[in-house]
């Protein structure tokens, strides 16, 4: 015969405690390991842009990012842009550098993508289309959300790799060649990851897609 347990206050206390405690816990590290949890997204099709065409939708893991171009400031480089989006080009292309709160950049071609990542090589690859001049007469403030070309320490070696600030960048100003600006979904950027030891990141958050935006 099974002798029946009488709990006494205390304990029943003691034990509501306990299971109150490790449910917090559970939740507390579902919400630690979805770092998209509380970022908003957008839904381009809902939004009326002055420009259409010149609207550019980044899809990356907490949402889509939208990026408006100026082709007026930076001709080349836009098209360049342009180019390498319509031809899927940046799919599955890792952000491989990121400046915690100030920038991360992608668009290593040759040696970003997620099935061929080449650690030892990510961020001096190639598009194969050549290099383009550096465009940086015209004024432009680098304020967060800016998007640029990236270049090497030389001018007008401008290619396929992009980068978008967090922060204000005034020494950005008359160096790098601007593209466009992000003017929804700063906060899902914020999310890429990032390393605490380099600018450099092991096992890179990676673009999904970017896609010229189309009205349906």
């Amino acid at each position: 015969m099974i002798k029946k347990i009488n709990a006494t206050l205390s304990e029943k206390l003691i034990l509501i405690f306990l299971l109150a405690l490790a449910i917090f816990a559970l939740s507390f590290t579902v919400i630690i390991k979805n770092k998209c949890l509380f970022v908003k997204d957008f839904n381009p099709q809902k939004i009326n842009f002055d420009k259409p065409k010149n609207i550019v939708v980044l899809n990356v893991e907490c949402g889509n990012v939208i990026i408006e171009l100026y082709p007026e400031l930076s001709p080349k480089a836009v098209d360049r842009f342009i180019t390498l989006i319509k031809s899927n080009s940046y799919d599955d292309v890792a952000f491989h550098r990121v400046i915690k709160d100030k920038l991360i950049q992608a668009g290593d071609l040759e040696f970003g993508k997620k099935n061929k990542l080449n650690y030892g090589k990510i961020g001096t690859g190639k598009s194969g289309l050549g290099t383009i001049n550096s465009e940086i007469d015209t004024e432009f403030d680098y304020r967060k959300g800016s998007v640029g070309l990236a270049r090497t320490l030389k001018y007008n070696t401008e290619d396929s790799q992009f980068f978008i600030i967090l922060d204000d960048e005034p020494l950005f100003e008359g160096e790098y060649t601007p593209i466009g600006k992000v003017i929804y979904g700063i906060k899902i950027l914020e999310k890429i990851k990032y390393s605490h030891r380099s600018e450099y990141v092991l096992r890179p958050d990676f673009i999904n897609t970017i896609r010229m935006y189309r009205i349906n």
